[in-house]
């Protein structure tokens, strides 16, 4: 083994990996209370892979039902070492075309109500976020795709919006106005709580529609993103194999971005001030530098 354990967020379309040897099931329990489903951990071409369906089994959770702080909790708490997140998106722009594949390095956030952070009142935290992926892990992933035949886009902003209704043209435009390049429903806040973590994440937005800016082009259709999202969903199992290949060749080391340690000065309350309540249920994810 080269010290990769690699975690894998699936989004629309793909509720299972194909490949996996050695497979078992965990119900894992969380502070934050039960992730979308039980993970599925196994080998693939030689690395450890831990899978969550990020909407459960059935597709039955929702983009703004999520529980992403369980799902983050519960990939550190089983000993993954860095996360990739495959989802579903529209494209902002033409040049982004249903099938391709946009290895996302930035995002505007615009979900609300939906728990952002692991910490709060009694242990306060400010991650720093200007750079919100792993740009070794986007490499790779970058390189995965690419022989997985997908048409891959190394770099691109990613609107989360809240859903789970699509956007009116008008927000498709203004989106796009903005120099937005893809728009999706779920990662946000899954990247944000991915760096509290301090777990290396990269995501793959897979292009299922143009959205609705076009001025001559049809709103988006359901049943035209589900016939793309099969195709992009073998391509996605196609681009884990490759990585996983890849991994299992590669020493890992620390992420270059220091996102392992990215707590050391990031929590601002005093050991002495903070709340033992909260600081317990920050055992997985913080408590490196807690000492819980």
């Amino acid at each position: 083994m080269t010290g990769w354990k690699l975690g894998i967020i699936g989004g629309s379309g793909l509720y299972d990996l194909e490949g996996l040897t050695d497979i078992h099931e965990t119900a894992v329990e969380t502070p934050w209370g039960k992730p979308s489903a039980p993970l599925r951990s196994g080998l693939l071409n030689g690395t450890p892979i831990v899978f969550i369906p990020r909407h459960g089994h059935g597709h039955t959770i929702s983009p703004d039902s999520i529980n992403y702080r369980a799902n983050i909790d519960a990939l550190k708490r089983v000993g993954v070492t860095d996360i990739v997140s495959l989802s579903a998106c529209g494209s902002l722009q033409e040049a982004y075309a249903p099938g391709d594949f946009v290895v996302v390095d930035q995002y505007i956030d615009r979900t609300r109500n939906r728990a952002s952070s692991f910490f709060g009142p009694g242990c306060v935290a400010h991650v720093p976020f200007a750079d919100p992926v792993c740009s070794r892990l986007s490499a790779l992933v970058g390189d995965a795709a690419e022989q997985a035949s997908a048409p891959t886009h190394r770099g691109g902003t990613y609107l989360a919006m809240q859903g789970p209704q699509f956007s009116s043209r008008a927000e498709s435009r203004l989106y796009r106005s903005w120099g937005c390049d893809v728009i999706g429903m779920t990662n946000m806040p899954e990247a944000k709580l991915a760096r509290e973590a301090e777990l290396p994440y990269a995501s793959v937005a897979m292009v299922t529609d143009f959205d609705s800016w076009r001025e001559t082009g049809d709103a988006v259709d359901v049943a035209a993103i589900l016939s793309v999202m099969k195709t992009n969903a073998s391509k996605a199992r196609g681009l884990v194999g490759h990585l996983a290949t890849r991994l299992a060749t590669l020493p890992r080391t620390p992420s270059p971005d220091g996102i392992e340690t990215i707590l050391d000065a990031a929590i601002v309350t005093p050991r002495d001030s903070r709340d033992r309540v909260l600081t317990s249920r920050l055992s997985a994810i913080a408590g490196r530098v807690l000492g819980e």
